[in-house]
């Protein structure tokens, strides 16, 4: 089956004839339909994120359950399903609380093989790690049956796709950890494919004032379609005296950095009303740094977060979101700008680099 595989950190990815093996006990292979162009896979691509390669990259994806390892009852064959690219051991404290994406009961093996250590692809019969332990950028992916979640049939399949990464954590991080309360105000900082969907989730959630942030013009015009009801070129506007002028002087209730970087981190804090809640987002590099002021956090009584994969719970939240739109409570097929041939990958990096796409979505044949 053919893969994308990075060979070489700012490289383009190299779509490589793979040997795969079957699943093993508690693992399933699923037939990708299709696969999202994700930020965090282009952390990888540029070094941001230091890890072992080759490596199939993916992680935002959906398809069909194609075969059974020994053992596997969470998901039958012909199941539509959404990849999660965290594990859910069930039986570790965290998954034992419901927090199922803080799970650690794999830790003892690395988070790009499956859980015997072992690898289920192979280039010239040398191991190819898996991003996530899944790499959808695949056609065929072999991964721990405890990371599909099965959903209804009539949800197509690039709305699928991108549940499992964008719309789960920007939606789910204002609905299910900042918990946003209706009449609120937010500040949303990053347009791009997840922070478009906080501005998505603050519509759902019944905030009254969405203060959308970013650099680019057309990404400000994504987020008026999706919900803002107000917006803030960083380039030309002091954001966070923006914002005070729109919230009476005092400040966001809720501010969500999507972006991951330093700026962003202080700008969400700065951005917030005493009270205030500022929910770090997107992932950044790993040798970023951000300097909050302290004081500002007592004496404002504020509260500074970080939400990963947006404090959802997949087995529980997929459905829920699989639901939301198919009701047309939520947006996806504007969401979706761009779609792709597999062969065209890396033209989807670019465009989605250039921010001339709100997210784009590799459909497989």
């Amino acid at each position: 089956m053919r893969a994308a595989v990075l060979t070489e950190v700012n490289k383009p990815l190299q779509i490589l004839d793979l040997e795969q093996e079957g699943p093993r006990a508690g693992e399933v292979r699923v037939q990708v339909k299709a696969a999202g162009v994700c930020m965090s896979d282009w952390h990888i691509m540029n070094g941001d994120w230091p890890l072992p390669l080759p490596m199939v990259l993916g992680h935002e994806a959906a398809g069909i359950v194609a075969e059974l390892g020994p053992g596997v009852s969470n998901v039958r064959k012909g199941d539509h399903v959404i990849f999660s690219f965290r594990p859910h051991c069930g039986h570790c404290s965290y998954c034992s609380k419901g927090r199922t994406v803080l799970c650690i009961g794999h830790n003892d093996t690395p988070r790009w093989r499956m859980h015997d250590g072992t690898a289920r692809v192979k280039l010239n019969g040398e191991p190819v790690n898996q991003m996530a332990r899944i790499g959808t950028f695949s056609e065929m992916v072999v991964c721990p049956a405890e990371q599909v979640v099965s959903v209804r049939k009539d949800l197509p399949w690039t709305h699928a796709a991108i549940i499992g990464c964008s719309v789960a954590t920007g939606v789910g991080a204002v609905i299910r950890h900042a918990n946003v309360e209706a009449g609120s105000s937010v500040l949303v900082v990053g347009c791009g494919g997840v922070g478009l969907n906080v501005v998505q989730g603050a519509k759902l959630a019944g905030a009254r004032t969405i203060i959308a942030c970013d650099l680019l013009d057309n990404k400000l015009g994504f987020a008026r379609e999706f919900g803002a009801t107000h917006t803030i070129n960083a380039k030309t506007e002091d954001v966070v005296k923006r914002v005070q002028e729109l919230t009476g002087g005092l400040g966001a209730d809720y501010a969500f950095d999507a972006i991951g970087g330093e700026k962003t981190a202080v700008m969400v804090v700065d951005a917030i009303a005493p009270g205030g809640h500022a929910v770090l987002v997107g992932i950044p590099s790993f040798a970023t740094r951000a300097p909050i002021a302290p004081v500002g956090m007592v004496y404002g009584e504020k509260t500074l977060s970080g939400t990963y994969y947006g404090s959802i719970r997949p087995a529980i939240d997929f459905g829920v979101l699989a639901d939301l739109d198919m009701d047309k409570r939520i947006d996806l097929d504007s969401l979706i700008s761009r779609t792709y041939k597999f062969d065209q990958i890396n033209e989807g990096f670019r465009l989605m680099m250039a921010g001339g796409v709100a997210r784009g979505v590799i459909v497989f044949n």
